[in-house]
């Protein structure tokens, strides 16, 4: 035997090792496609191909035929509606994550000294099992501004009653031809010291008037004294019928708790409050006439409270509704976060002599800051996208000056403008000012890994 024949024996068992590795990984590869095939099919189909397709349209006027180039990119910044969406979005963005990370934090630092810890989060995480949709009516419920219905208003309306106190006659209003209005809505008659003189009202439903109000006929045969006036403020109105105008019939009442002035020479020297029976009396005046005045505070209309969902504040409340929705999110996130961070280095802190504020702002939230850092992004993500809320919550009248990004998209898009050029187009750009978000969670979490 050669010696190259025996190189050849020798060298063929060796060589032939490596094809059968090769066609293992083969066979490993097409296994993991297979597998991966039907994700694949599903994300090109629900991602990669609207998005191509939001991209090629956003290129064609409003019917689809006539190709526009970047005429649609132009009319975004031309239109008032898309800048008012593009200024609420950068609210949403600067205000909304800031405020869920900090109360995320402060509740996770502040529940591990619960006793009931999980219970607790549990309460706090409860909104986000409840759907956008549910919670915008909720919260368009919430912030109505009828105090009857709105929750908000109530407490509003009550806490500024209590403090405020409120007309007792929103209603009522002087009879025609016998007491005077001035343009602040007050009314006024003229009497002298010595003199009584009687106020006719009306507009009150005798259901309103007040427990306590007593009949006026008899507080009206009252004679004035010496520099004393008199007089009293009844409500000229005989139930069941009847009766003469300007004069106190026996059924009519009182209108107490009403407020009454004497003016002379444009100042109030005196002022009083009706009694049950609607009578008032000023005492220790000088001889002459007066203005006997009923102040327009007697008939100011009710205080309704804050109009939430107004054009000033419809931006603020529904953030407030999505803190309500996400702050146990935030809170669970940083609380995982918190409970790997090293106790010893707490402990030696403690040691040292650091108080409770010391440690959270110089150990705590240090450590915490990749935590923190992905919540916020996230966040940042999540309000971009947001539509739910702010379609449910901001009526029809101030819709446009909740909008946002994605609401401005669907309302150009299916919601009256018919233009899905322009649609497309606002879609592209909410495309491109996520990717940025997204790219750096992802470098995070893959950081975080290594």
């Amino acid at each position: 035997m050669t010696a190259t024949t025996l190189v050849k024996q020798q060298a063929g068992p060796r060589a032939a090792g490596p094809a059968p590795a090769r066609r293992g990984r083969r066979r490993a590869r097409l296994a993991a496609l297979l597998f991966v095939f039907p994700a694949l099919l599903l994300l090109g189909a629900l991602v990669v191909y609207p998005v191509l397709f939001s991209v090629g349209r956003s290129f064609f006027d409003a019917s689809g035929t006539r190709f526009v180039g970047g005429d649609n990119y132009a009319e975004m910044f031309r239109d008032p509606a898309t800048l008012k969406a593009i200024r609420n979005t950068t609210i949403w963005v600067v205000v909304a994550p800031a405020l869920l990370t900090g109360l995320g934090l402060i509740l996770a630092v502040l529940v591990e000294k619960v006793r009931w810890a999980t219970a607790f989060k549990l309460l706090l995480f409860m909104p986000m099992a409840v759907s956008f949709l549910a919670a915008g009516i909720i919260f368009r419920l919430a912030y109505d501004e009828d105090p009857d219905k709105g929750v908000l208003n109530a407490a509003v309306v009550s806490v500024h009653d209590a403090f405020e106190g409120t007309s007792t006659y929103p209603t009522a209003r002087g009879r025609t031809g016998l007491l005077a209005q001035d343009r602040d809505g007050s009314y006024r008659t003229t009497a002298s010291a010595g003199e009584s003189v009687t106020l006719p009202m009306v507009g009150v439903l005798p259901g309103d008037l007040p427990r306590d109000a007593a009949p006026a006929r008899t507080a009206a045969a009252h004679k004035a004294a010496p520099g004393e006036l008199r007089g009293v403020v009844y409500l000229d109105f005989t139930p069941g019928g009847g009766g003469e105008q300007g004069r106190i019939d026996a059924k009519e009442s009182g209108l107490p708790g009403m407020k009454v002035e004497a003016v002379r020479e444009g100042k109030t020297v005196a002022s009083a409050t009706t009694a049950a029976d609607g009578s008032f009396r000023f005492s220790g005046l000088a001889s002459g006439p007066y203005t006997v005045k009923l102040p327009e505070s007697n008939f100011a209309p009710p205080y309704q409270g804050v109009s939430w969902l107004g054009p000033a504040l419809v931006t603020p409340a529904i953030i407030g509704a999505y803190l309500w929705i996400w702050t146990g999110f935030a809170m669970v996130l940083i609380g995982a976060g918190l409970s790997t961070l090293p106790r010893d280095a707490l402990e030696a802190a403690r040691m040292d002599g650091a108080n409770e504020w010391q440690i959270f702002r110089r150990i705590t939230v240090p450590l915490l800051a990749p935590v923190l850092t992905v919540v916020f992004v996230t966040l940042v993500i999540n309000v971009m996208k947001v539509f739910d809320l702010v379609y449910i919550i901001a009526p029809g009248p101030v819709q446009e000056d909740a909008t946002v990004l994605a609401t401005q998209m669907w309302l150009v898009s299916f919601g009256g403008g018919n233009d899905q050029g322009l649609g497309s187009a606002l879609g592209v750009l909410l495309l491109l000012l996520v990717i940025p978000a997204m790219v750096f969670n992802v470098r995070r979490f893959r950081s975080s890994q290594r």
